[in-house]
């Protein structure tokens, strides 16, 4: 390269990594004007309850949340990992029906047949994780229950957080939801212009659906000028509300601020280590020519050396009088190690441990801080879990009522509500069914000493025998035990002792009233 254009090339690489970097403080300057938005949506507290947080602010904290969630590998580990804590293991729920063992095996029948038609949208691995993932960056779930009036088969839809407009509670109690009014938008599929089209048309709907449970005397057909579908109750399901709050703030939102910082501190300590790697020569000569001549015959030594140093150095080439030194680094921690309390703000944030969060079990003695952390993950997990539970606990007994309502329903029996409003279905056998619902453990459990228990509890005669065998299905990690229980049971639900002889099987027959012979 002539020595003419040497300099001017080098100015323009400078112009060009100058452009770099500001296109790059550019970027960062956008991402902090985003996360500010989120602000706008509080409002002072003295404003009320209702004005605290605003549509428009949940709508940014959401949008923020759901994109940190895809981009930010700290935010979607932690909420990989609490996923994983509350649904990895599954969920069981199974009907108790108290001594009518025939009508107990319909309803849980009914519950299975649920299960198989909303396992895309509630009852499934894919939908469990989605929902908890909504929870993580939406702070809220909306599940509709569609419910057929003719057959009372339900079937759950979640509905996107940004439809539901409002929240109509009790004027009495706030705490009591009794309507949701959604806004989306509706397709549908109309004749074209021409013979044999077809054409999507798209418009705005606005209806009110009843929040779940709510059963007025008198159903009113329309809110505001809006349809009221009482055939698709709502149930909310919201997280971090704070007392008064209608709406809640998702688990990421805490967390996300520090996961930004601790994505800038990795992008500057790989900026510095690639910096240090640069080794820098100072070439000095009485002319600056001739010092730009032997920089350029040091590079091209290098260049050819064997040793691989082609491309690891860059020559400063000055005139006299002048000079150049580098920054001390005497003292300076450039480890990346040091950015591990910001790591740590966002494991707090997510309710996971650090070494969990990082997947790095980090120096000596990690092992035994990560078991020590592990016990309040387990309890916070469990609460979620729990809040889970009486979720399904509501749709599964609406499933159940809406059986016994139906005029074609699968069930019989009786709905009552009490004067507390609280409402009770009675089946046929005259009792009220109890849920059953089998989490299985969060810490690891020692099977074997898990199995003595089981054995030891059923020494007493105090446990019923088709307890006794699915606490040790579930112990011993059978993954499907609704149908080893199946196998266990006979046509009316009855257990079936694998050792029990004819002779036995008849006394047990002729003592439940039934002919001892098995004839129908």
């Amino acid at each position: 390269m002539p020595d003419t254009t040497a300099p001017a090339v080098e100015n323009l690489q400078e112009q060009l990594r100058a452009e770099q970097e500001s296109n790059l403080l550019a970027q960062e300057a956008i991402a902090d004007l985003t996360m500010q938005l989120e602000d706008r949506g509080w409002r002072a507290l003295s404003h009320g309850v209702a004005d605290e947080f605003t549509a428009d602010g949940r709508r940014r904290v959401a949008a923020a949340c759901r994109t940190m969630a895809v981009s930010n590998p700290l935010v979607k580990r932690g909420l990989q990992l609490r996923i994983g804590y509350i649904w990895g293991q599954g969920l069981e729920v199974a009907a108790q029906v108290r001594d009518d063992e025939a009508l107990q095996a319909q309803v849980n029948d009914l519950l299975a047949d649920f299960e198989t038609d909303n396992d895309r949208s509630l009852t499934g691995s894919q939908a469990q994780e989605e929902l908890e993932r909504a929870l993580g960056t939406d702070g809220n779930v909306f599940l509709a229950c569609f419910t057929s009036p003719l057959v009372g088969r339900v079937q759950v839809r979640s509905t996107p957080t940004d439809e539901i407009v409002d929240i109509i509670t009790n004027p009495d109690d706030r705490d009591d939801p009794w309507f949701y009014v959604r806004e989306y938008v509706e397709t549908t599929l109309e004749a074209g212009y021409g013979t044999g089209t077809t054409r999507a048309r798209r418009q705005t709907r606005k209806v009110v659906h009843p929040a779940l449970g709510y059963r007025p005397a008198t159903r009113i057909k329309s809110l505001n000028g809006h349809e009221v579908r009482w055939d698709a109750p709502i149930l909310h399901v919201s997280v971090n509300r704070l007392d008064g709050w209608q709406y809640g703030v998702p688990d990421a939102y805490v967390a996300i601020a520090y996961a930004r910082m601790y994505r800038d501190f990795l992008v500057d300590w790989a900026g510095l280590t690639k910096a240090l790697s640069k080794i820098a020569y100072k070439m000095t000569g009485d002319t600056r020519s001739r010092a730009a001549r032997a920089a350029s015959s040091a590079r091209a030594a290098a260049a050819a050396s064997p040793d691989g140093l082609a491309g690891a150095g860059q020559a400063a080439v000055l005139g006299p009088g002048q000079g150049l030194e580098a920054v001390s680094k005497s003292g300076a921690t450039i480890d990346s190690q040091s950015g591990k309390p910001l790591a740590a703000m966002v494991a707090a944030g997510m309710g996971v441990p650090v070494t969990m969060l990082l997947a790095d079990p980090g120096v000596s003695g990690a092992r035994a801080t990560a078991e020590t952390l592990d016990r309040p993950t387990i309890l916070e997990m469990g609460m979620r879990r729990l809040l889970w539970q009486a979720a399904f606990e509501r749709i599964v007994r609406h499933v159940i009522t809406a059986a016994v309502e139906a005029p074609r329903g699968r069930l019989t029996g009786t709905t009552l509500v009490d004067d507390w409003g609280l409402k009770h279905t009675i089946l046929g056998g005259g009792v009220e069914p109890t849920l059953d619902f089998t989490w299985p453990p969060l810490a690891d459990l020692d099977p074997v000493k898990l199995v003595e228990a089981i054995v030891n509890a059923d020494g007493t005669g105090k446990v019923p025998p088709l307890t006794t065998v699915r606490l040790l299905l579930n112990a011993l990690g059978v993954k499907d035990v609704d149908e080893v229980m199946k196998k266990v049971t006979d046509e009316d639900g009855a257990f079936i002792d694998p050792e029990a002889t004819a002779g036995d099987a008849a006394a047990q027959r002729f003592r439940r009233g039934q002919d001892p012979t098995g004839a129908l």
